[in-house]
């Protein structure tokens, strides 16, 4: 007995001095990280007039290194696709379900299920298109499942003709965009002879388009805000593409669409559907359309994520209710609770905290694996962060933010101790460019790495 007591004593001594070098080691860092941010952020010209939060959180020691305002709500822009990849990842399967349907006599019935791979240029395979194709029967089509609007909550409509605002839908084609192409020869070009001048879409409509008499120097496409009539002005390019959303009117302009495409006709009409049992008919994996939402910070992708969500959780498309229901079970152990009202962040009515995005980030981790998340994320030199942390490419796995005045990054970054750091920096109400505040939070999370 007194031996072991003996020796039970003497590990304590030397636990408590490791106890104590320990506690001056973490004291050390977070002073440090301090000086770091200090000097390398908040002093930074380009942000001294700016909002800035700052949380970073070391898995390992499981606690925070360093918080600045980390508890305070900022606009987010597409960090919001964050809380969207996760609501997808845990409740889309492996693999997107392009459409539902159901069989009854002579009729085969379907329900969208708002799959945005369905004909986007992206994907070479189309199982849902080949799926219709084949049917011999009538072809019939829930209308009554939409419950969402075209456009988001607090958009800035005044966009309405750029690519990375397609309006959301119960049956997307083609992503919703159509891609307007002028040709021109280097004669015409020389002689300024317009009459071969081609202009053609793809696909190809047979909606209203009107051309305008007089040139430009650049190719372009206007049309209404909510109306599918378009007008077109030549340019001088040889050759030039531009990429316009389309009005969806629900399911309409999808239909118009497909029957050129699938070479039938489908009928939309209102049933109840779970007087019928559908099946589904998948499409994508679904980290295929993952991916290149984190990638290129697809907006289009991650608000039809929420819409395919919606549609698994209530069997309709309402992305208002399900962030509501996602705010009360999943995510209601978020440090501060958010205001969330899209799928991708080009809402300027989100407001989440940095910590909220290191409990959202490491919540993923440990769902979903951190080397999943590795593919999905971007990691230096890739995606939106070309160009950014070339020497941390593959010790880096975030995903940006930018709209006017506001930009953010959260992820996970590798130290050179090989100690896992989840962090989040969010900048808001600058008036600089944003290339100048991502440089500054760029030397702010290198230096994390040396920590």
């Amino acid at each position: 007995m007194f031996k072991d007591d003996h020796f039970s004593y003497m590990p304590g001594r030397f636990m408590f001095a490791a106890l104590a070098v320990l506690i001056f080691t973490s004291c050390s860092v977070q002073k440090k990280l301090g000086n770091q941010l200090q000097q390398k952020l908040l002093s930074n010209p380009v942000l001294v007039n700016a909002h800035v939060g700052v949380a970073v959180y070391d898995v390992n020691a499981n606690k925070f290194l360093l918080k600045h305002n980390s508890d305070k709500f900022f606009v987010p822009a597409s960090n919001t696709k964050l809380p969207t990849l996760y609501a997808g990842m845990k409740y889309l399967g492996d693999s997107l379900t392009g459409i539902w349907y159901a069989e009854r006599n002579d009729t085969v019935f379907l329900k969208p299920a708002g799959d945005p791979t369905f004909l986007h240029p992206d994907y070479k395979q189309q199982p849902v298109a080949d799926f219709l194709r084949k049917q011999n029967k009538k072809l019939v089509i829930a209308d009554n499942l939409w419950k969402s609007e075209a456009l988001g909550y607090g958009w800035a409509w005044d966009d309405y003709l750029g690519y990375y605002m397609a309006e959301r839908s119960p049956l997307p084609v083609y992503g919703n965009v159509l891609k307007w192409i002028q040709q021109r020869s280097v004669e015409q070009k020389e002689t300024g002879n317009d009459t071969a001048v081609l202009v053609f879409t793809d696909p190809e409509i047979n909606w209203d388009v009107k051309f305008e008499t007089e040139r430009s120097k650049q190719f372009n496409v206007t049309r209404p805000r909510t109306e599918n009539v378009y007008k077109v002005t030549e340019g001088l390019e040889m050759n030039r593409e531009l990429e316009i959303p389309f009005v969806t009117n629900g399911l309409q302009s999808a239909l118009e669409l497909l029957k050129d495409t699938i070479h039938k006709e489908i009928e939309p009409v209102s049933f109840k559907t779970a007087a019928l049992k559908f099946y589904p008919v998948h499409s994508q994996p679904v980290d295929s359309m993952f991916k290149p939402m984190m990638y290129r910070s697809d907006n289009f992708f991650a608000e039809q994520t929420l819409q395919m969500v919606s549609n698994r959780f209530f069997g309709f498309m309402d992305e208002q209710k399900l962030i509501d229901s996602l705010l009360k079970s999943d995510f209601k152990e978020m440090p501060q609770q958010p205001s969330w009202v899209d799928g991708s962040g080009l809402s300027r009515y989100n407001l989440f905290s940095p910590e909220d995005f290191v409990w959202l980030l490491n919540k993923m981790k440990n769902e979903f694996g951190l080397e999943r998340m590795k593919t999905i994320l971007p990691t230096g030199n890739t995606g939106t962060l070309r160009n950014y942390y070339i020497e941390e490419n593959g010790l880096i796995f975030a995903k940006t933010g930018t709209l006017s005045g506001q930009v953010a990054l959260s992820g996970f970054l590798v130290t050179a101790k090989n100690t896992l750091l989840v962090f989040s920096v969010l900048v808001n109400n600058h008036n600089s460019s944003a290339t100048a505040v991502r440089r500054a939070v760029e030397q702010f999370v290198k230096g994390l790495r040396n920590m």
